[in-house]
């Protein structure tokens, strides 16, 4: 389930960050990750708003981030694999770490291990999250828009039971 969506722009701007009411009762907030309690989610938008928000604002565009499928199929929606960054399924990062395919590497190690810095250490905060992921596709994007304009795909395939997510 889907309590909090942060999509940022290009150079890391937020341009939308909105909690979301949830669709069903919740048994743990995991308050000491998420700083989530059940007052902020009561009044948050609804699920169908959010989602229709969200597929407004990525319609056509590039999206970037980590592990893209898992928001594409928490939100219910499916993008161009061709309009996809993922930087979790990026070969060169995954050959430089000796990743097995079945293997996902935390973001948080992506970005100590490329950019040598650490997100996350005070808990999920979805605007640092997006801004690291960014900055690790900004730091190969020639390389990476290369290989897709010669008509190769530099990623890895995602798993399996997400193929739905991507059109």
């Amino acid at each position: 389930m889907v309590a909090r969506v942060t999509l940022t722009d290009y150079r890391g701007n937020v341009i939308l960050d909105t909690l979301v009411r949830p669709t069903q009762p919740i048994c743990d907030y995991r308050t000491a990750v998420t700083g989530l309690e059940p007052i902020h989610l009561a009044t948050a938008p609804s699920f169908i708003e959010v989602q229709s928000q969200v597929a407004t604002l990525i319609r056509n565009k590039i999206i970037v981030g980590y592990a893209l499928w898992h928001f594409l199929s928490l939100m219910g929606l499916s993008h161009p694999a061709v309009y996809t960054r993922d930087i979790a399924l990026f070969m060169p990062f995954r050959r430089t770490l000796r990743v097995r395919p079945s293997t996902t590497i935390s973001l948080r190690d992506l970005v100590n291990r490329f950019m040598g810095r650490n997100v996350s250490l005070n808990g999920e905060v979805p605007g640092e999250e997006a801004r690291a992921a960014l900055d690790l596709f900004r730091s190969c994007e020639q390389i990476w828009e290369e290989i897709v304009h010669s008509n190769s795909w530099p990623c890895a395939l995602p798993p399996t039971t997400h193929a739905n997510c991507f059109t």
